[in-house]
């Protein structure tokens, strides 16, 4: 058996008072796609946030592609070059292009030189489907398409697993489907992806793995078709029969 990409053991964060995850356990294989569902407040964004360390864990034990993220020693400017975070707010800057969005983080931390960040930052806008708005300002661009152009922010660092956290939510009804597109076109090309989602039937169709957190527990995993279409669990149903 292969090891997984991301380990999570005893996963605990506690903000004052208010212990958010409660010694969360998951493991994610290559190339697998794992959706997060539950109730808001459950600790779902704050687990995508412990895994690349923007929330500091409580305690616990996190390995992301063979790195103990947790360790003492750890360089986690270089564990998030391979872990891409895609978030429910675009945070784009807007003085600066499509291209000079997807392009900064090239030029800034992986150090390419200007042709060759923007070579791949035009790679990256064609594939989520903005070839031709590479000169657009953000305040130009749609919702779904400024979503769009921070996945291909994202993509351009070449990351081995991509973090998606709620990332349609503040986005128009007719948007949503244009960035679950591009989702799913990564899915379909072996991106190992966590996403934190809402939209049930992208997890029902694209997932390999349902987890449902509630509480700060993972409740119950398993394929989409147990977890959403048969859970065992009353929690699990309750949830369900308010979002389905």
């Amino acid at each position: 058996m292969t090891t997984p990409v991301i380990i999570v053991e005893g996963l605990r964060k506690r903000f004052g008072d208010v212990e958010v995850l409660k010694g969360v356990d998951l493991e994610v294989a290559g190339r697998e796609v794992v959706c997060v569902i539950g109730p808001s407040g459950s600790g779902k964004s704050t687990l995508l946030r412990c895994i690349n360390r923007l929330e500091e864990p409580t305690s616990g034990r996190i390995v992301v592609g063979g790195v103990e993220v947790t360790g003492p020693k750890v360089d986690i400017d270089r564990v998030r070059t391979s872990l891409g975070m895609v978030f429910q707010q675009f945070n784009l800057f807007p003085h600066k292009t499509a291209l000079g969005n997807v392009t900064l983080a090239l030029r800034t931390v992986l150090k390419l030189e200007r042709a060759a960040a923007d070579a791949r930052g035009r790679a990256m806008l064609d594939r989520v489907g903005l070839a031709g708005r590479e000169a657009s300002y953000p305040s130009q661009l749609s919702g779904g398409q400024q979503q769009r152009v921070a996945i291909a922010r994202a993509l351009a660092m070449e990351p081995t697993v991509m973090l998606f956290d709620e990332v349609t939510s503040a986005l128009d009804p007719e948007l949503v489907g244009e960035v679950l597109g591009v989702m799913r076109d990564l899915a379909e090309a072996g991106m190992t992806m966590v996403v934190v989602t809402h939209e049930m039937g992208f997890a029902r169709t694209v997932a390999d793995r349902v987890v449902f957190v509630d509480g700060g527990v993972v409740v119950e995993q398993g394929p989409p078709s147990e977890v959403i279409g048969n859970p065992s669990q009353a929690r699990t149903r309750a949830f369900l029969s308010k979002v389905l």
